[in-house]
Formats: structure tokens, sequence, C-alpha cells
């Protein structure tokens, strides 16, 4: 059996790629791509690890990860949140706090895993992965 297990979340593959602003197809602008990682909180139980991921508005379609014995690997995409064209048009940026675009996030595990017996829930914009530890 192969140690890497890739659990795919995501169904439709895409991208972020360059963010424009465009009038009559002329590019305004092009923001520079970064990754942001998000927030986890992780705990070792006495039969698995278990790893809490604040996914807020990430859909679980632009979800990725890969479970290695001893380390997890999660990407994937958010969306730029903006109002939406109901909500009227913005006029002043006020705050942007708010990540988005391509994250990462690697996570070195302290005891090996049995990557065959993971898995994750994704729910109210959090990930749960379960990792059961290797006997």
């Amino acid at each position: 059996m192969d140690p890497i297990r890739n659990i795919k979340l995501r169904w439709l593959h895409g991208t972020l790629g360059d963010v424009t602003y465009q009038v009559a197809r002329v590019q305004l602008w092009r923001a520079a791509a970064h990754k942001w990682q998000p927030a986890i909180n992780a705990f070792r139980c006495e039969t698995a690890i278990k790893i809490c991921v604040d996914l807020a508005g990430v859909d679980k379609t632009s979800i990725d990860l890969t479970v290695e014995p001893q380390r997890v690997v999660l990407s994937g995409t958010r969306e730029t949140p903006e109002p939406a064209d109901g909500e009227g048009r913005a006029v002043q940026m006020l705050a942007l706090e708010i990540d988005f675009g391509p994250f990462e996030r690697v996570i070195e595990l302290p005891a090996e895993v049995d990557s065959e017996g993971a898995h994750a829930e994704h729910e109210n914009g959090l990930l749960w992965i379960y990792l059961p530890l290797k006997k």
C-alpha cells in the first residue's frame, strides 16, 4: 500500500490566478500571488490525532488534503470576500483582514499515523481531520 493518502475534497480543480479588474478587456492592475496559512487546533488523543482547521468561507470543493505517515499537507483557495452585486458596489475599503486566494498549511505530526484510516469532515467553516495513530 502507498504510505501517502490523498483525500480529495476538491471536485472541480482550478486556481485563483491573477486578480484583475477589467474594463473592455484592458487589465488595469495585477495583485501579487501569496499563500496564506489557515489557523489550526491540533490534539493528540489516545488512538488518533485530530486537527481542526479554520476555513470559513472556503467551499469543500476548493480543499486538497494529503495525509502522509508523519505530516499533513492542506491546500486550496478562498475566493475574495466582498459585497455581492445585490448589496451595492463598495465605494471605500474600511478594513481588509480576511485572507483570501491560495492557501497552504503543512502540519508535521509528532507520531506516525495510519493514512489509510484518515478521514475529514467539513462543516460550519471548520475542517476536522481524523488521523488514527499507527499501531
